[in-house]
């Protein structure tokens, strides 16, 4: 009898994994619940899909891992990001290095990455099955097949599962792998929404849809340990706070409702160099009202709420502010609190943390330690990434591991 390897998950570790096992000539079936393959992939990069990213060389790539990034060392190694931009080079999408060493396909269109995706299944042979998984089956420690809810028991020698998080469950992402692997033994950690937007209790309407650019964040627990900082984009919403910055912020969080975030409106310059720069804005507008003399220094929606947290008179005359309401104002500009109470549902996550206990399974071969012929790939094992490309990453290198060794 042949061989047969069954992928669950038809996003892109699965679809990676299924196309790397047919190459080497092993009968291969993805089965995918969704009517179309890479729902995920679609919608990622804000539909532009950022396939990895073009650092310099692994350590990077393992550096920009928040959780367990030495059980990915083979797994990367075995299919960095430069071997992922020439896979797809090859076929048939032509990329390009944006800010952050962000890769994309030239077209800026997902659908060309999937399409891509999906002819390489095609032409190794892939049988692709659109149907519910309800069942991974084992017999003595040992995988034998599948069922499912269309077409009931399915022989395999190896299964990979490769589902997705819980993340974007539209997208098909509904948690059945931990299911399946919890059944068969494997422990789940904890799960939660990762690069996720933050509630705050502050109140934001006045500034809801503004973006700030080239500013810097630092995020502190309740003992006041700093956990993360960044600088770059972030933006006010009617909830709290999203944007890059904040998304890559989330992923340090285990509660974030014990944390809290300070804003730092101009972090290119000292509290003295910005004590000077709002010197000479107020020397050229001295007989305005303080409110009317900042627009040189803020964004329009943003001064009111300043102007209030400065505790300076709106309509006093910017002559008559005085060295320490100008220090209140330094100080605030550099150091704007936010009080965290929660991430936003995992419905607005880009990625799942938590997942199967990579303790559980093998970091050479992408193989179940407890079960023998299971694999696993992708955003389904406990791995995450920040932003920039490297979950993704993770994902094709992890699919194509599981691929080569089932």
């Amino acid at each position: 009898m042949n061989k047969r390897i069954i992928v669950i998950g038809g996003g892109a570790a699965g679809m990676i994994a299924a196309g790397t096992a047919a190459e080497r000539g092993i009968n291969t079936v993805l089965i995918e619940q969704n009517r179309v393959l890479g729902r995920k992939l679609m919608i990622t990069g804000k539909g532009r899909c950022n396939i990895t990213n073009a650092c310099e060389d692994v350590e990077t790539l393992l550096k920009n891992v928040v959780r367990n990034r030495r059980f990915l060392y083979s797994a990367f190694y075995g299919f960095d990001n430069m071997q992922t931009i020439d896979f797809f080079e090859k076929l048939g999408v032509p990329t390009k290095v944006e800010r952050g060493e962000r890769v994309f396909p030239q077209s800026d269109k997902s659908a060309d990455v999937t399409a891509a995706l999906r002819r390489y299944l095609i032409d190794n042979n892939v049988e692709i099955i659109h149907d519910r998984v309800d069942d991974v089956c084992c017999d003595e420690g040992r995988v034998t097949g599948v069922e499912c809810k269309g077409r009931g028991f399915l022989r395999a020698d190896s299964v990979i599962i490769a589902t997705g998080g819980i993340s974007y469950p539209v997208t098909g992402s509904t948690g059945d792998g931990y299911t399946f692997a919890e059944n068969l033994g494997h422990t789940i950690t904890p799960l939660r929404p990762s690069l996720v937007p933050l509630t705050v209790e502050e109140d934001l309407s006045e500034v809801q849809g503004l973006s700030l650019k080239n500013v810097a964040i630092t995020v502190k627990d309740n003992r006041n340990k700093t956990i993360y900082k960044d600088f770059g984009e972030m933006m006010f919403a009617h909830f709290g706070l999203t944007g890059p910055i904040i998304l890559s912020a989330s992923a340090f969080m285990d509660k974030p409702e014990q944390c809290k975030i300070y804003l730092d409106l101009k972090p290119a310059l000292s509290e003295k160099q910005l004590d000077e720069r709002i010197l000479r804005d107020f020397s050229k507008n001295m007989n305005r009202d303080f409110i009317n003399g900042l627009d040189g220094l803020l964004p329009k929606a943003l001064i009111p709420v300043i102007v209030r947290l400065s505790e300076i008179p709106p309509h006093k005359k910017i002559n008559s502010v005085t060295a320490a309401e100008r220090k209140r104002l330094t100080e605030l500009l550099k150091n704007i609190e936010f009080n965290v109470t929660g991430f936003c549902p995992p419905e607005q996550a880009i990625i799942t943390s938590g997942g199967v206990s990579v303790k559980e399974i093998n970091p050479s071969t992408m193989e179940s330690k407890l079960i023998d012929g299971l694999f696993f790939a992708g955003e389904v094992i406990d791995v995450d990434a920040l932003t920039g490309g490297f979950n993704l990453q993770i994902a094709f290198s992890t699919g194509r591991l599981a691929g080569l060794s089932c």
